[in-house]
């Protein structure tokens, strides 16, 4: 059964982000699975990250997407970019983000650029430190957009 990419009827985007096989010793050999961060969005502010475990891919895929729709957040956006500095920790993984002039597009690496382009913002820049899991960046950039306040 291979995974295909269809466009739903509700207009969100799916995006695999990362698919990892996972092998585990046990008594009998070896377990094998598979894992797959998913980003969900519908450029239009609203964006989300799943994480899905499975024994085979597009099974891995579908928890995961399942998991992202259930926890979109809404993303404030000002003029395709966001509205303020910002910089985030979590776990290892630390984030700055900063607005960025029409044009410019976005000027900020792996899995960061994925989900702010799922989430409508158009022009960003940033820098990931410390961490180069896709995972934990991934889960730093979703935190540091729900920290985003409205502009007035």
């Amino acid at each position: 059964m291979a995974y295909q990419k269809q466009e739903p009827k509700d207009g969100i985007e799916e995006k695999v982000l990362l698919i990892r096989r996972v092998s585990k010793k046990t008594t009998g050999g070896n377990y094998m699975s598979f894992s797959a961060l998913v980003a969900v969005g519908d450029r239009g502010g609203r964006v989300g990250v799943g994480l899905g475990r499975g024994l085979e891919v597009p099974q891995a895929i579908k928890k995961g997407v399942s998991y992202a729709r259930k926890h979109m957040i809404d993303v404030p956006r000002h003029n395709g970019t966001i509205p303020h500095s910002v910089r985030t920790k979590y776990g290892g993984a630390v984030l700055i983000l900063k607005p960025a002039p029409v044009g410019v597009g976005l000027k900020v690496g792996s899995v960061v650029r994925s989900i702010l382009a799922l989430a409508g913002i158009s022009n960003a820049s940033g820098k990931i430190l410390r961490s180069r899991n896709q995972v934990a960046n991934s889960y730093v950039t979703m935190k540091a957009l729900a920290e985003l306040k409205p502009r007035n």
